[in-house]
């Protein structure tokens, strides 16, 4: 288990984001927690604000297969895949891979890229995994774990470590002190489980979790109080 910035070729945020009134209300999160087209393809204060394919997981794709030498043989498995745009780009450098998407949103699975949509289930939660134990050489779970209350968060991981061989990599949403809490509580529509560090590590050590980890929070995503 470390923590390693698996995204670092993903482009960060270039310019401040504002939290304050009216920005991502509750009404907002109303809407984002149905995960339709307003959350992918709307208002950006209900999520992406347009979720359009154009290339950025490729860097990603290239660092996952030489980071965990996934060779052509690999099964791959991401949870919350969204549209397939990194399963896309993970059949792009390892074009024989066994790819599996899992997603909660009929619209985004409709929505995903003809090339990988086939690829890609329709599932109720990502906490009960239809998989074998020890079935996947990588699970990927972007944005995933901390949209959980703590109870489902330990099922999801613990699900993780059951389905794979111990090689995974996952974002959880953290915070330093009440200012760092209160900007990602403001900033996201979907995030529930928003835990410190240390409080996280304790979680993982609790499910025997054996991948990779990445902390997101109010410096990451570039966070200010307007």
């Amino acid at each position: 288990m470390r923590e390693l910035n698996l995204l670092e070729g993903y482009p960060q945020p270039k310019e401040i984001r504002y939290v304050g009134e009216n920005i991502r209300t509750i009404n907002h999160r109303i809407i984002a927690a149905y995960r339709d087209k307003e959350f992918f393809d709307g208002d950006r204060n209900c999520g992406y604000g347009g979720y359009k394919y154009d290339g950025r997981w490729k860097k990603v794709a290239t660092k996952i297969k030489n980071e965990y030498q996934l060779d052509e043989n690999a099964s791959f498995l991401q949870l919350n895949c969204e549209k397939g745009f990194l399963l896309n780009d993970i059949l792009e450098v390892i074009p024989k891979s066994k790819l599996y998407g899992l997603e909660t949103s009929k619209y985004a699975v409709d929505q995903a890229l003809e090339r990988v949509k086939s690829k890609i289930k329709k599932v109720d939660n990502y906490y009960d995994l239809k998989f074998e134990d020890n079935y996947f050489d990588f699970i990927l779970g972007l944005g995933v774990v901390y949209i959980h209350s703590l109870q489902d968060a330990i099922r999801c991981l613990k699900e993780i470590q059951r389905v794979g061989k111990g090689k995974s990599f996952i974002t959880l949403a953290s915070y330093n002190n009440e200012n760092d809490y209160w900007l990602f509580k403001n900033w996201t529509v979907l995030g529930s489980l928003i835990l410190k560090k240390d409080e996280w590590l304790d979680v993982l050590k609790h499910v025997k979790y054996t991948g990779d980890y990445f902390f997101t929070n109010a410096d990451t995503l570039k966070l200010k109080r307007k």
